[in-house]
């Protein structure tokens, strides 16, 4: 799922993120859209952006992600100063402008994380959430 205000980037992850095998399920550019989304298509992992349509709303959203649905959430921003202290339960937070090497390695190590509850290498531009840096690579949550 993808949570970005930004039209054109939007449509540019969902390519990057279709043509590595991901199906994107949904695309929101607030928080009532994101949430109709993850309630109808429960979403595995979500790519959030920190500040959209309708303002600081994506910690929130990722909040919501993670307790109510369970998804892997992954901000996106610009501003790094905007990611919420403890991350809202998000793994992690990419730097915009992104890459598609970058959207595939940090999707990869989402995905590590949420199929084994392992941590891969951290990718780069990757910032890690604190509640994570407690584990090692190759470790579960203690």
């Amino acid at each position: 799922m993808i949570v970005e205000d930004q039209a054109l980037l939007a449509m540019e992850l969902e390519l990057v993120l279709a043509d590595s095998g991901c199906a994107v399920v949904g695309c929101a550019m607030d928080r009532a859209g994101a949430l109709v989304i993850a309630e109808r298509e429960r979403p595995d992992l979500a790519l959030v952006d920190v500040n959209l349509l309708d303002g600081m709303t994506g910690p929130l959203v990722a909040e919501t992600l993670v307790k109510k649905y369970g998804a892997a959430v992954v901000f996106l921003t610009a501003n790094p100063e905007q990611i919420p202290e403890g991350f809202a339960g998000a793994l992690g937070a990419m730097s915009k402008p992104v890459d598609e090497r970058t959207v595939n390695d940090v999707v990869g190590f989402a995905r590590e994380f949420i199929d084994h509850h392992t941590l891969g290498e951290t990718p780069r531009r990757f910032r890690v959430a604190p509640w994570l840096t407690r584990l090692a690579p190759g470790k579960g949550p203690h």
